[in-house]
């Protein structure tokens, strides 16, 4: 799942806006003066503001999707506050846009975690062996810090705690595990398996059975004394290539600095920009707005050149470890900024490996408009998975899933027995804007009139052979898409 990118047309227009509503000569000295005298040099801010967009870049992503989700209750994507779950009784449709990329596999469930005042109790269900769920853990530097699921946990009942980046403390009796976020704020988010539409009251039967409360209440205690309310800046997914600096001073606030980010924290303060900071790129003289836009639109450039690259091309899908923990990232800004870009709080690789593409097999882009398309999975090699595995639809430009006139976001494996097979038992997908029509409908993926982008879930993926495990280097290999006109 993340947020709209700037593109470098977006970056250019946004320098015009910028500089055309510059003050008179005596207000920009002014002003040159008051925010600029020990200022770095223009061609040092460039290089800062290209360093910060890539690192603050899935910061940014996060604090607007938490004020969207969390905070603002008037939001159309506003789920609960925190420390309570929401609940999805539903799978992601085109009219969910918070976040880019969107799982439309499973129902989600969904709780921000303020963990300043104590520790919060997660407990789950028993869930039926054929099930697959899994609950991960979050943090504002968009660290997967912790999982319960029937890969990491099992599918038995249990209760764990989750703890802010200062708790001390001892595990109390009858919790599991404990969890440390990096931050004092952070993301739950449940993934429950449906079957097929017909199953929706089994997967709210599970759902029913999260329960999210304060360590007091699970401890039969006195609650603590209260954290102190906060006055969150306003935040949006959409706003965020208009006040991308003023959201990162925002979120900064709630991310506590270690030894890994120091440095590019001490740059970003060296241009005014950090917590408790309130940039404004007006303030400044037209000759620093411009080198600030300028890295902006190179950071954004680097981290779209890193999703083409840093990955491994198989058949002209894009392979690689992107989503993890702390130690996964290891200070890697551009790692973790392509990982946002792909899809933000996606998992781990040992929960879940996401190869996608935007061209097919022989390395052209795929476009609707266009053409029609093909996937042949052959016999008995489908994704080796011990839950499921899908291949989900979205625009190539906006990561939106689409409207259709079957409501189809995705074809998983669930789906098989319901889909036409060759006659040497191979499953061909019709990717293509227009219904195939007779028996190769229930074997269509609907795709946009225009460029499109295709994301496969393969979910608990095997460690034997084969395996697509390690990401980019497995034993198997997902199919080229076909051009088939």
């Amino acid at each position: 799942m993340n947020t709209k990118m700037i593109t470098g047309a977006l970056a250019v227009s946004f320098v015009v806006t910028l500089l055309t509503g510059c003050a008179t000569k005596n207000a920009v000295v002014a002003l040159a003066e008051k925010h600029e005298i020990n200022a770095p040099g223009i061609a040092e801010t460039k290089a800062i503001a290209e360093e910060g967009f890539i690192y603050g870049l899935p910061i940014v992503m996060n604090y607007a999707v938490m004020y969207e989700y969390a905070v603002d209750k008037n939001s159309s994507q506003f789920k609960a506050p925190f420390n309570h779950i929401k609940n999805e009784p539903r799978v992601y449709t085109y009219k969910d846009t918070a976040v880019i990329t969107p799982n439309s596999d499973t129902p989600y469930s969904f709780t921000w975690l303020d963990l300043r005042a104590e520790p919060i109790v997660l407990t789950v269900p028993a869930v039926e062996k054929k099930r697959y769920y899994a609950v991960m853990m979050c943090d504002s530097n968009t660290y997967n810090y912790g999982y319960i699921g029937s890969r990491a946990t099992g599918n038995e009942p249990g209760s764990y705690m989750v703890v802010g980046p200062d708790w001390k403390g001892e595990k109390p009796e009858g919790i599991k595990e404990v969890f440390t976020s990096t931050t004092p704020f952070s993301l739950v988010a449940y993934r429950t398996q449906l079957f097929d539409p017909e199953d929706m009251p089994n997967v709210i039967k599970v759902q029913e059975g999260y329960k999210v409360e304060p360590l007091s209440a699970f401890l039969k205690q006195p609650a603590p004394a209260a954290a102190p309310a906060i006055a969150f800046s306003p935040a949006t997914t959409a706003g965020i290539k208009e006040n991308f600096w003023s959201y990162l001073d925002a979120a900064l606030a709630y991310v506590p600095e270690t030894d890994r980010d120091k440095n590019i924290r001490a740059k970003l303060a060296s241009i005014g920009i950090g917590p408790n900071k309130t940039f404004n790129l007006k303030d400044l003289s037209p000759e620093r707005q411009k080198a600030i836009v300028e890295g902006m639109k190179a950071g954004d450039e680097k981290i779209s050149t890193f999703l083409a690259s840093g990955m491994t091309d198989v058949n002209g899908w894009q392979i690689g470890s992107l989503p993890g923990d702390e130690a996964h990232y290891n200070g890697d800004w551009l790692m973790r900024a392509g990982t946002a870009k792909a899809g933000l709080y996606g998992n781990s690789a040992a929960e879940a490996v996401y190869p996608l593409t935007r061209v097919d097999g022989n390395g052209q882009t795929l476009d609707a408009s266009k053409h029609n398309y093909t996937i042949t999975f052959p016999a008995g090699q489908y994704p080796p998975v011990n839950a499921f595995w899908s291949v989900t639809m979205y625009d190539g430009k906006s990561q939106y899933l689409i409207k259709n006139p079957i409501n189809r976001y995705l074809i998983n494996s669930p789906m098989i027995p319901n889909m036409k097979k060759g006659k040497d038992g191979s499953l061909t997908l019709y990717i293509q804007k227009d219904n195939p029509g007779g028996d190769k409908e229930a074997n269509w993926l609907p795709a946009p009139n225009d460029t499109v982008y295709l994301v496969m879930r393969l979910y608990w993926p095997t460690t034997k052979d084969p395996s697509v495990l390690p990401p980019g280097k497995g034993t198997w290999q997902p199919p080229g898409i076909v051009k088939a006109n």
